[in-house]
């Protein structure tokens, strides 16, 4: 059983990382949730391991866990001021661009984050995302298209064409 686990980790943490670091906006903190998420599963790998979707599993320990995190210091996270950058052309500006982009979704509200997240950085379908957030798929739409505004309202760059995406922005 502790083998199936190990694989399950050396699979799957770098997929939960690059969640976590999109729902946590910083590294370290990403790490710590990855780390306390993978310690809970842990501890109940034999029930996880004996459900039909232990990554939805785990998925939904780590959304918990960040939503609880998110709750006890949201008041105490700084919000960052000053104006825009304008999105550079260059690869520094795309540095730029994804930092934009990850605070403006430090913005959004933790379901349509969550929901975000789910969609675009772990690639769910409405109805996977609905049943890992206990959610109804129309649910999920709603959330997810009230995100994307507001992301393409405070990131412009998100609503402009480039090489990589010809029909413009987060679709």
């Amino acid at each position: 059983m502790e083998t199936d686990f190990q694989g399950f980790v050396t699979a799957r943490s770098a997929a939960l990382f690059r969640g976590a670091l999109v729902l946590t906006g910083n590294r370290d903190a990403a790490e710590d949730l990855v780390q306390e998420t993978l310690e809970r599963a842990c501890r109940k790998w034999r029930t996880i391991a004996a459900k039909d979707a232990p990554d939805a599993y785990v998925r939904r320990i780590m959304v918990n866990l960040a939503n609880d995190r998110w709750r006890r210091f949201r008041r105490t996270v700084p919000q960052p001021d000053g104006p825009d950058r304008a999105a550079p052309s260059d690869e520094y500006g795309q540095v730029d661009s994804r930092d934009q982009l990850v605070r403006a979704l430090q913005r959004l509200p933790m379901r349509m984050r969550t929901v975000v997240v789910l969609r675009y950085f772990h690639d769910l379908s409405d109805a996977e995302i609905a049943a890992d957030l206990a959610i109804s798929p129309s649910t999920v739409r709603s959330q997810l298209a009230r995100g994307l505004e507001k992301l393409r309202s405070e990131v412009p760059a998100l609503s402009r064409p480039s090489p990589r995406q010809p029909q413009g922005g987060i679709r």
